[in-house]
């Protein structure tokens, strides 16, 4: 693959730098186990009470209307339909929490993607992260991973209360904040979707064909199977 250039590189995490059975095995599980629990001892709580309201909503019901027991129900079967709804992420990560700091749970990144993001970074490069899971969540994986912590490499981090990561106004609102023009950030994703909706907005794309990735030939997209086959120039 040829050198792109770009002065930023925004990275999804599922399917990218990060085992999607790590997400769905191992995170999903922990949340779906603690989920009820967590819903009950924090009742009135920012996150719970957000959650409940999207649930009332969806329901067209009152929040009075929403139990805890009902609302843990509802955000169990989201966690089941991989539902990408900002306030369950939000709930997730503060359960993810007590999870990561315990020391009982640590974030997967594949091999080769902490070298490349420290070239990258030694390069002049600015790093930042998309994904559907929360902030919050984020740098919890991030800072609890095997490799230690990795925050420190990223000059940002962006969920979906900047946008849906299907839509290209998420992806232009990403590079006014990082203070770019979209076509100077490399979007990497494994979902050809969320690439092309990044390419609309002017990035530039890079498919990540973990293992169980489907490749799309024809999507416009170059492919890579690791972060080392990438080349980023700066300019």
């Amino acid at each position: 693959m040829a050198a792109i250039p770009a002065r930023a590189v925004l990275v999804d995490i599922e399917g990218t730098t990060t085992d999607v059975r790590f997400v769905h095995d191992t995170l999903f599980s922990v949340a779906r186990r603690e989920l009820a629990a967590y819903v009950s001892a924090h009742a009135g709580s920012p996150e719970v009470e957000a959650a409940r309201s999207a649930v009332a909503r969806e329901r067209g019901a009152s929040e009075q209307a929403v139990s805890d027991g009902e609302l843990a129900a509802a955000l169990l079967a989201w966690i089941d339909e991989d539902r990408k709804e900002t306030t369950l992420k939000a709930l997730q990560g503060k359960i993810w929490r007590s999870a990561y700091e315990s020391g009982g749970l640590r974030g997967h990144v594949y091999a080769d993607v902490e070298p490349a993001l420290r070239r990258w970074r030694d390069r002049g490069v600015t790093l930042a992260v998309f994904s559907s899971g929360s902030v919050e969540a984020q740098k919890l994986l991030f800072r609890h991973t095997t490799s230690g912590d990795l925050t420190g490499l990223f000059t940002a981090f962006f969920d979906t209360t900047t946008g849906p990561k299907r839509e290209a106004g998420a992806y232009q609102r990403i590079a006014e904040a990082l203070g770019l023009a979209p076509g100077q950030v490399l979007f990497l994703s494994d979902v050809v979707a969320e690439l092309d909706a990044a390419a609309a907005a002017g990035m530039r794309t890079v498919q990540l064909l973990r293992p169980g990735t489907a490749r799309y030939p024809g999507s416009g997209h170059p492919v890579a199977e690791r972060f080392d086959e990438i080349a980023v120039e700066p300019g």
